[in-house]
């Protein structure tokens, strides 16, 4: 089985014409289907609204795109916060839900009106201590703790997360809260990660459904929404069949309907806080061909790295790979395609059976784009690559152009003779 690039090898010939490899690609198209897609499968419930996760993506070319179809930005620190802000999500068009947090991020997350989920029940002293308030309107972040299945299947170990409160200590937190003065209340949870499975919001929302049931009667909290967050996936190898997003929100309306409407809490809103379902197959990693080795394995050499992708080489992660022109040949010979860091698992694939692969050929691989970009780096000094959107009409545009050294060396300009000395080198 094989995936099909959404674009072919003539337009990356010429988009690599004026912006060298390698390059992250993003199809404008495939970005807006998706969106108004989640859309509609949640258009049952008046309230929904999609957070798009900015830790997956930070480009607001793409937020923008998304802010169309009516997404807010779930952001996780400052910086995802201030870029928000400069694409105009303020208020409750901003979720921040992070762990660990610094006062001063309470604070920027607070002064710009975002909805601040807490993650553990010691934040709301740190929060009031930090605002001299609380807000009207909280979230709390919740972890049930053990295996969280799906029928017979384990699809993630919760109790191991660092993330989230207990039961116990959420109801705490909820009756603490409401006796601050806090009148409106949020649930959030994120159980499993990347699950290609139709069925894991709607158990998810079976588990949060009846504890917003239970939190209401015993705490009188007034619950008005309850945040699925992500985990949604996508199908990074070829025989996997991608989630139906429809079937999804058909779902989760049943567990709604079952649950929460006779609880008398049918006016709840739904959110969600998607990144790679909402982008991960609309981007690709385009790089070229540079280098081949025959030693004891055979070696195909790219001009990208891990520091242009690096889920491969952290997580043995799977991305399929596409030979550009050549994706009607067989697949004859045993690769690993690996980049130039000084580092062993720099490899995109390994054992990999592709086509004949020949210096010069562009390779497209896939289901880069979320935490693909966003997780670059700078080890052995490599630079990070550009952004570039492919539109609707065929068009390309950079978005974000390739790191220079002089973007690598930037933050020693506090030593100006040294500055100025390794950018004449």
């Amino acid at each position: 089985m094989t995936k099909q690039p959404f674009t072919t090898k003539e337009k990356l010939e010429e988009i690599a014409a004026q912006f060298p490899t390698p390059f992250h690609l993003y199809d404008e198209a495939g970005i807006r289907r998706n969106a108004q897609a989640l859309k509609d499968a949640f258009a049952w419930n008046k309230g929904f609204k999609e957070y798009f996760a900015v830790k997956a993506t930070p480009n607001p070319f793409l937020i923008k795109i998304l802010r169309e179809y009516g997404c807010g930005c779930d952001c996780s620190s400052k910086t995802e916060l201030m870029l928000s802000k400069a694409v105009g999500a303020v208020g409750e068009d901003v979720m921040f839900s992070s762990n660990d947090t610094p006062a001063e991020e309470f604070q920027y997350a607070a002064d710009m009106g975002a909805i601040i989920n807490l993650d553990d029940i010691t934040h709301i002293e740190v929060l009031e201590k930090t605002l001299g308030r609380l807000p009207e309107r909280i979230c709390c972040r919740y972890n049930p703790g053990g295996e969280f299945k799906i029928t017979t299947d384990i699809m993630d170990n919760p109790g191991e997360a660092k993330y989230g409160m207990t039961t116990e200590q959420i109801f705490d937190a909820f009756r603490i809260l409401k006796a601050k003065g806090v009148k409106e209340f949020g649930i959030h949870a994120f159980l499993a990660s990347n699950t290609v499975t139709n069925a894991y919001y709607p158990v998810l929302a079976g588990v949060l459904f009846d504890l917003a049931v239970r939190l209401q009667k015993e705490t009188g909290a007034n619950i008005r929404f309850i945040n699925l967050s992500g985990g949604v996936g996508i199908p990074y190898r070829p025989d996997q069949e991608p989630n139906d997003i429809a079937e999804i929100g058909k779902g989760v309306k049943e567990v709604y309907d079952r649950i929460l409407v006779p609880a008398g809490m049918g006016d709840v809103s739904i959110f969600t806080e998607l990144g790679r379902f909402m982008i991960g197959p609309y981007g690709a990693l385009v790089t070229r061909v540079i280098n081949e080795k025959h030693t004891y394995k055979e070696y195909i050499g790219v001009d990208a790295c891990a520091a242009n992708l690096m889920r491969p080489a952290m997580y043995g992660a799977y991305h399929h790979i596409t030979v550009m022109g050549k994706e009607n040949e067989p697949a004859t010979c045993t690769y690993d395609v690996t980049g130039s860091l000084c580092e062993n698992n720099d490899k995109f694939a390994v054992d990999r059976a592709l086509p004949k692969i020949d210096i010069g050929d562009l390779l497209y691989i896939h289901d880069t784009g979320a935490h693909g970009f966003s997780m670059g780096y700078n080890y052995n000094g490599k630079l990070r690559s550009a952004e570039i959107l492919l539109k609707e009409n065929g068009d390309f545009e950079m978005i974000r152009r390739a790191e220079t050294p002089k973007d690598y060396f930037a933050t020693f300009d506090c030593f100006p003779a040294f500055y100025e000395k390794v950018l004449n080198a």
